[in-house]
């Protein structure tokens, strides 16, 4: 019996919730922003989408596109407890549920309609039913053979569209679709593939493999299979995905710094913030990285170091990131900066023989636990008593609500 796989992207996910939760916001150009000075939109409404306004795009830039625009801080809470409801609601019709951000999800219903459903269709009407009686959010819906084709499926009609792919017709929809259409192929990509005289799925799907071998390497085989439509890979529920490679976070500053103080205030933060997260979910690493963006936004900078030991103590972290700090020149202020903890090992927690390390371990974890329930930061380093960032306050939409996962506060 052939795959048959759903893909469910909700329309502007961010932004509906904030237009439900509030009327007063409903059938307006509102934007999702993060809560600091130098915050990037981080969705849209279809209000404003109308205007041009776009994910990604500076507050003065959505403005000059919509001047009616309304900003609203996002609220990680209201976006997580939705998104984990809506995929309780999925993981009714079928147990292979993978969440791949925090608005999208794929699901495998081979089986479901084998022995339950007689249409996908039906099982796509059913939750858009109930996602809409639940929360009034809409989705739109891709129905296909395999992940590529019902993501692609799923783009095709926005928003609160339902397309389906079924197999006859692949060959048919890949023809001339442009290869840009294709999720995993994204702009530099495109060129290099435009620079061989491939514009469309179905001259990637005709052009030799032996070349787009030579060309992109391992991944040229993969090129070709997609063009043709082909996908094999599975639909891996959270509780069966590989171990995460890393832990980090990274900030956008609410003024361009120059001054060696005020970035090490921020990099303790980001190190405390890196390291309890590491520590919630016993690991440890052993390369810290750290990444920072200047302030003509354009140039950037990033560079590791990979220690003798793993880690998870934040004043560990933070002492790692200075010594790369040291290490380099700060050319222009300094716009954004991110600490990243990779190279990690999954430990069960245990106590260092030697007293100054165990005193230091329990401190930690009588921090975690105040913080864990009176909030981010409600007790902190000393270093941090006159910094006014208290972290994320709008999450990445890369981010799934399970394990560790990079996010990135903007």
């Amino acid at each position: 019996m052939p795959r048959v796989i759903i893909h469910i992207d909700m329309n502007a996910f961010f932004a509906s919730v904030e237009q439900q939760t509030n009327p007063a916001l409903r059938g307006k150009p509102i934007a999702v922003i993060g809560s600091n000075g130098r915050t990037v939109i981080t969705t849209a409404s279809y209000e404003a989408r109308k205007y041009g306004v776009k994910t990604g795009m500076t507050i003065w830039e959505g403005k000059k596109q919509c001047r009616d625009l309304i900003l609203v801080v996002g609220d990680n809470r209201k976006y997580t407890y939705t998104s984990s409801r809506i995929v309780s609601m999925m993981q009714d019709y079928t147990p292979l549920v993978e969440v791949y951000s925090i608005d999208e999800a794929f699901l495998d219903v081979t089986y479901s309609l084998r022995y339950i459903y007689n249409a996908p269709e039906r099982i796509a009407y059913l939750l858009k039913a109930r996602i809409k009686e639940s929360f009034g959010l809409t989705c739109s819906i891709g129905i296909a053979p395999n992940k590529l084709l019902a993501k692609l499926a799923g783009e095709m009609r926005k928003p609160d569209g339902l397309t389906v792919i079924r197999p006859e017709d692949v060959s048919r929809v890949m023809e001339n679709l442009p290869v840009k259409d294709l999720c995993g192929i994204g702009g530099r990509m495109e060129r290099r593939l435009n620079m061989l005289g491939i514009y469309t799925c179905g001259q990637l799907g005709r052009f030799p493999v032996k070349i787009l071998h030579e060309k992109f390497g391992i991944i040229g085989e993969r090129l070709a299979q997609m063009g043709k439509g082909i996908d094999e890979s599975p639909v891996v529920p959270a509780e069966e995905e590989n171990e995460v490679k890393s832990v980090g976070h990274s900030m956008t500053l609410r003024q361009d710094l120059s001054d060696r103080a005020d970035i090490l205030k921020y990099l303790l933060q980001l190190s405390e913030m890196v390291g309890r997260r590491a520590r919630r979910y016993s690991v440890s690493g052993k390369t810290v990285s750290l990444y920072i963006r200047f302030a003509d936004y354009l140039t950037s900078f990033g560079k590791q170091k990979t220690l003798q030991r793993h880690i998870n103590q934040s004043d560990d972290i933070y002492r790692a990131v200075i010594s790369i700090l040291d290490s380099v020149e700060l050319s222009q202020p300094v716009r954004l900066l991110g600490v990243r903890l990779s190279n990690l090992n999954y430990h069960t927690e245990q106590l260092s023989l030697f007293e100054e390390e165990r005193r230091k371990a329990l401190v930690t974890k009588a921090m975690d636990t105040i913080n864990d329930k009176f909030g981010d930061f409600s007790i902190l380093f000393a270093g941090l008593l006159k910094n006014e960032e208290k972290g994320s306050r709008v999450i990445s939409p890369s981010w799934r609500p399970h394990g560790i996962r990079n996010v990135h506060v903007q």
